[in-house]
């Protein structure tokens, strides 16, 4: 049995979690059906997102910030923030804009979720 508390809504949850020998999950102390995924998935295979900064080309934004457009799994998370830490923006992206394509062949890109660039070329 393992003990977590749901992060999918602000409510909190304080959940239980059994593994039954057939390989099915039990789930206690959850309020929805959510939490119960949320629990299982914790149990099975972890998935997080990342919200960071990617460095640019441009003096005036040294910075952008940049969000993975889909969860990861967590194990993940340390390869791609070397991923965004070693990439340098040099073109005037805006909110949406893909920075990196497909990063780690895991299907999620990271994108940009400002125009700040954009808006400082007019």
């Amino acid at each position: 049995m393992s003990r977590l508390v749901c992060i999918v809504c602000p409510r909190g949850c304080t959940m239980e979690v059994t593994k039954n020998p057939d390989g099915s999950f039990e789930v206690t102390g959850n309020t929805c059906k959510r939490g119960r995924d949320f629990a299982i998935t914790e149990q099975t295979m972890p998935m997080r997102t990342i919200c960071s900064t990617a460095a640019t080309a441009f003096p005036e934004t040294p910075v952008i910030p940049v969000r993975v457009s889909s969860d990861i799994p967590k194990e993940k998370i340390f390869d791609v923030m070397k991923e965004i830490n070693n990439t340098v923006v040099s073109e005037r992206l805006g909110r949406g804009d893909t920075v990196i394509e497909n990063v780690l062949g895991l299907g999620v890109d990271v994108i940009a979720t400002s125009d700040v660039l954009k808006e400082e070329i007019k």
